[in-house]
């Protein structure tokens, strides 16, 4: 695939935005992301991700002093001392096990958010669909309401009711 701009280097680097719901890609080279002013960061690993997390969160005893100590994951045997060293879970269980210590790493890598929103698949019928949005913007109304934005509310629960009262 080609630079989008200068057509004539092959396009390395591959952005795509997603902005109420419209999805948009643009595929450049090199030299025309950094002429356009896209920053070009090298890949990392999960573990230097995670260790780059840890390295800017309180010191093990102020994080894991915060919380109730569970010594060790009943499944596999894993702590939390072995995670400050290594940062990589024995088991899926751990995720329940040390919960409490692992949500605020988890919402910090994930801009506060801790449920996963991924996209619908292309198969699911239009009812499941339709079910989605009407979830997804229940959720929106629940939180201009929370944050006092009443214009906004009142825009999504026309926008609900549009839905609704739409025929299949």
């Amino acid at each position: 695939m080609y630079c989008q701009i200068c057509k004539k280097k092959e396009a390395t680097i591959h952005l795509t935005e997603i902005n109420d719901g419209i999805r948009s890609e643009v595929h450049l080279c090199e030299y025309c992301a950094q002429s356009e002013g896209v920053a070009i960061k090298g890949q990392l690993s999960i573990n230097e991700l995670l260790t780059n997390l840890l390295a800017t969160q309180p010191s093990d005893e102020e994080l894991f002093g915060k919380f109730e100590q569970v010594q060790a994951c009943p499944n596999c045997g894993f702590t939390l001392e072995q995670f400050a060293k290594e940062p990589l879970l024995g088991c899926p269980q751990d995720y329940e096990t040390f919960e409490k210590v692992l949500l605020p790493l988890i919402e910090k890598a994930h801009d506060g958010k801790t449920i996963h929103c991924g996209k619908i698949p292309t198969k699911t019928s239009p009812d499941v669909k339709l079910k989605i949005e009407l979830t997804a913007l229940q959720k929106k109304l629940e939180e201009a309401v929370k944050s006092e934005n009443y214009e906004l509310a009142a825009q999504l629960r026309d926008k609900i009711n549009e839905i609704e009262k739409t025929p299949r």
